[in-house]
């Protein structure tokens, strides 16, 4: 069965190809289509054999494009053939009755006779507007959900696929997304392929994604990593957890910290990985610097898709990073980060600037993306008015606004709100979505917030489940 992502190499120009390739399936790429019809023939042979012997490594499957020859001797797992290659039938007396056959198809009538001819998955497309090939008709979302009901074998959308376009094209019957530039001209194509892997997350049962956050203890069980499963959990994924710190808290504030010690937070994180593993991360108050720089070398070397929630100062004003750890965020943990969700005095600590506007807002997240956070979401709720966030992603920029409610409930918000996109990561949503979903779930957990304490009270975290499912709230 053919499923996931479908990973179509490049021209290989900047001699990277095996490295991009393998970061690409250490990401979580299942196939990967090599194509080299311009390539010289020697060239090929040795680039086929490597990248056959990098797939087998992964547990991942070796397609061919347009060469059954190539495809027999390495032995890879099959062929890709266009409208006017070799016929199906031909290839298959080449291949034997063990390696699949794919036919790129533009209708749903080219479908219906690549299926008759024997092929093992079907590639549909362009379903978006595509620069990889100029001249190809896009055929639209339309017509990959008629090819999904017309035929059995297993489909794979190719042409111009974002993440956002993926899970559309995923919700539209596809089995598979076929993606190059997305992963192969990316600066980071492990974190690329992560992010379009999870989206096949999205029909799973419950629990569906597992989401590990790594946080210190709030004990009075509003935030922090209490927060943090509540939030997991109650959203239906499964939460594991690594305790950096503990503190003596209530909603009047922090009375005391006591910091795990660092080889016990890494063999926390490194036991979980190495048996439960995650989809996502989330990372809260890691509390001092060797933390932080160990837990960022971790998330490097595993390529884990991070949400690092920079927790720093606590509600009632008391510091909770040291000047070394605020160092080794910025330094170590930012450049990991796959989404960076400061609020404003976060923001200043770590940029210097203290937004005032939204304008300003956008300069310091793009200040943060220089620094090498991969998105970020830069938080407004200290501003006055409506609480609004905004979220970069790459060169894109969003305002997402949400109603301010008059309360002093809002304990827990942040990491309420990082937990929650996390979950929805895991679960298959793309950045965008699942960032205003998450959103979404906090506003309801704050409008639904109930006293407790003499200070700021929690957030409601079951009631907001609950609504959220109640309205069968979708950004989709």
């Amino acid at each position: 069965m053919l499923s996931g992502l479908y990973l179509i190499t490049d021209d290989n120009q900047d001699g990277k190809l095996l490295r991009k390739v393998e970061a690409a399936l250490a990401g979580g790429a299942q196939t990967v289509q090599y194509r080299a019809k311009d390539v010289h023939p020697d060239d090929r042979l040795e680039m086929a054999k490597k990248l056959r012997v990098l797939c087998t490594r992964y547990a991942a499957k070796l397609i061919i494009n347009d060469l059954p020859e190539l495809a027999r001797e390495v032995a890879a797992d099959g062929v890709h053939l266009g409208q006017n290659d070799m016929p199906a039938v031909q290839a298959r007396q080449l291949l034997g009755r063990d390696k699949l056959i794919g036919i790129s198809t533009h209708s749903v009538e080219e479908a219906l006779k690549a299926e008759a001819q024997g092929a093992d998955y079907i590639a549909i497309g362009s379903i978006f507007t595509t620069d990889t090939k100029a001249a190809t008709q896009q055929v639209g979302l339309d017509t990959l959900r008629n090819v999904r009901k017309a035929v059995r074998v297993p489909l794979v959308a190719i042409g111009g696929i974002t993440p956002d376009g993926a899970f559309d094209a995923i919700d539209a019957g596809a089995d598979s997304v076929a993606i190059i530039s997305g992963v192969m001209a990316d600066a980071d194509p492990a974190r690329a392929a992560k992010e379009y892997s999870l989206l096949f997350n999205h029909n799973r049962p419950s629990p569906n994604g597992r989401v590990l956050t790594i946080a210190g203890s709030d004990s009075g069980g509003g935030a922090g990593i209490q927060a943090d499963i509540k939030t997991i959990t109650l959203l239906g994924s499964y939460a594991s957890s690594v305790l950096t710190a503990l503190t003596a808290q209530n909603t009047l504030g922090v009375a005391d910290t006591y910091q795990v010690h660092t080889d016990f937070v890494i063999k926390q994180l490194d036991t979980v990985l190495d048996d439960i593993g995650t989809d996502t991360v989330k990372t809260g108050m890691l509390s001092w610097g060797g933390i932080v720089t160990r837990v960022a070398k971790v998330i490097a070397d595993r390529s884990l898709l991070a949400v690092v929630d920079p927790v720093m100062v606590a509600k009632g004003g008391e510091s909770l990073l040291d000047k070394e750890a605020q160092d080794s965020l910025i330094s170590r943990l930012l450049p990991e980060s796959y989404l960076l969700t400061p609020n404003l005095p976060e923001v200043e600590a770590l940029t210097g600037i203290a937004p005032r506007s939204i304008e300003e807002m956008i300069d310091a997240g793009r200040n943060l993306q220089e620094l090498g956070a991969r998105n970020v979401l830069v938080k407004g709720g200290h501003l006055n008015g409506e609480a609004t966030d905004i979220l970069l992603i790459g060169s894109e920029e969003y305002r997402l606004s949400s109603p301010r409610f008059d309360t002093l409930n809002t304990h827990g918000t942040g990491c309420t709100l990082s937990s929650a996109i996390a979950t929805f990561l895991a679960q298959g949503y793309p950045l965008k979505r699942a960032v205003e979903r998450a959103k979404r779930f906090v506003s309801l957990a704050i409008e639904y917030s109930v006293p407790l304490g003499q200070g700021h009270g929690p957030v409601n975290h079951i009631q907001a489940a609950i609504q959220l499912l109640h309205e069968g709230v979708s950004v989709d």
